[in-house]
């Protein structure tokens, strides 16, 4: 016979089922090394800051640096026709006689400034700079983006265990109403307890398809961070759980210091803003450059009574040095801005690791602190769990009513919730840790 109760668990069954047809697709088996390889590969932000470090890379060159001479080949042609009146020496009377000109002249030019204050030497050291800078901010994209794949690898595990977590209480508010049906066939219930029964199932169940879309939301984040198209389906293997630390505060200050990305680039940066000013101290010498070259010309001249043809081949070498003794200041002025801004260097320094040590002191307290909660969420859902079995069995032995039995339930679904989040919160203390002391990559 079928009951009223079959045809609601047959109702959610296909509406929970439909969905998962219709997406159904072969599946792949996905770890966290294996997510952190394909980020490492696919994500966009780190081509990008891959693309430009190889661009800088590519202008860290002396020819960049203006270490090198220009050579320059060309060709110049000239036509003239010249129709001046020419006066005669003889019967002094002018003339008129016509006069075409052609020439062409290949040449070779090259220019080479060969002192400027060591203005060279100093933008070829700024260049290496500007190398290692770029070279740093893609290790800072790195960092954070293995720090987003890490919490939503695992924010994706914890969504799926809050789904299980659900399941597990619809399953139970599924059983007793069933239990509820049954007693009030047998006359032992009233319709108000069948009732009550009814809407914990069905509430249960709007909870659990409401975590199905967060799951699904979850893994399209994740597929997001991995490079990857939302078609692609994949299965999570790591288990949802975390190795609590035992952390040095003075270590990981030191850590701190020695291997933070931003820091380090910060170093960087500083060194840059030393190189603006040798650079711009550099206009304060003369400069001195050749120019160099050689040319052939071959004209071509057609009078109106006679024509002629001309043919010249020259060399050059030539030097030219300059010294700029007044520009209104601009000299001066762009030096002490340059220092003011090494300056400014140095105070964002200071306030970048004094920044640091606060937020380093902030995550070491919150992880201790979050260890503990983790530790009570342990024991808390556990002695949920030993109330819920306890409180199942009292419920059909008509000790509790279903009120009581109800808010049992409720108080093993807060505490189980509260210890996938400590589990989590934990793990993103961690990651942060290992971020600001420069060993997410290597750990």
């Amino acid at each position: 016979m079928i009951t009223p109760i079959t045809y609601l668990k047959r109702g959610f069954l296909l509406l929970l089922f439909i969905p998962v047809s219709v997406v159904m697709q072969a599946q792949y088996p996905l770890s966290l090394a294996d997510a952190i390889k394909t980020g490492l590969e696919n994500n966009f932000q780190i081509r990008i800051a891959q693309q430009n470090y190889e661009i800088a890379v590519l202008t860290n060159t002396q020819g960049a640096a203006g270490r090198w001479p220009s050579i320059t080949l060309g060709l110049n042609n000239a036509n003239r026709y010249d129709n001046t009146p020419l006066l005669d020496s003889t019967t002094f009377t002018f003339n008129r006689e016509g006069k075409y000109t052609n020439s062409l002249v290949p040449y070779v030019n090259l220019q080479w400034l060969l002192f400027d204050g060591l203005s060279v030497t100093m933008n070829k050291q700024k260049l290496d700079l500007l190398e290692d800078y770029s070279s740093g901010y893609s290790t800072i994209v790195i960092e954070n983006t293995l720090q987003a794949i890490i919490l939503g690898y695992y924010y994706a595990l914890l969504e799926e265990e809050r789904l299980r977590v659900l399941n597990n209480v619809k399953d139970l508010s599924g059983d007793r109403y069933a239990y509820e049906m049954m007693r009030k066939k047998l006359g032992s219930a009233v319709t108000f307890e069948v009732l009550q029964a009814k809407n914990s199932f069905l509430s249960d169940s709007t909870n659990y398809l409401l975590q199905k879309l967060n799951v699904k939301n979850a893994f399209l984040y994740l597929k997001l961070l991995l490079g990857e198209p939302p078609s692609v389906q994949f299965t999570l293997v790591d288990t949802f759980q975390v190795e609590t630390q035992q952390y040095i505060l003075s270590d990981l200050m030191n850590k701190m210091y020695s291997s933070n990305t931003n820091l380090l680039n910060q170093y960087i940066n500083q060194e840059i803003l030393k190189k603006d000013v040798s650079i711009a101290s550099s206009n304060l010498w003369p400069t001195l450059s050749m120019n160099a070259g050689t040319d052939f010309t071959q004209s071509w001249s057609d009078f109106e009574k006679s024509e002629a043809n001309t043919y010249l081949f020259d060399y050059y070498a030539n030097f030219s040095l300059s010294f700029n003794l007044f520009n209104g200041g601009n000299t001066r002025r762009a030096i002490e801005t340059a220092r003011i801004n090494e300056k400014i260097g140095g105070l964002e320094i200071q306030d970048l690791k004094q920044s640091l040590e606060n937020l380093l002191v902030n995550q070491f307290e919150l992880y201790h602190i979050r260890t503990q909660l983790l530790e009570v969420a342990q024991v808390n859902l556990e002695s949920a769990q030993l109330n819920m079995e306890i409180a199942t069995e009292k419920y059909r032995n008509g000790t509790i009513n279903s009120f009581n039995f109800r808010d049992v339930q409720l108080i093993y679904l807060n505490a189980a919730s509260k210890k996938l989040n400590a589990i989590y919160d934990l793990i993103d203390s961690q990651t942060e840790l290992l971020r600001l002391t420069g060993g997410i990559i290597s750990n």
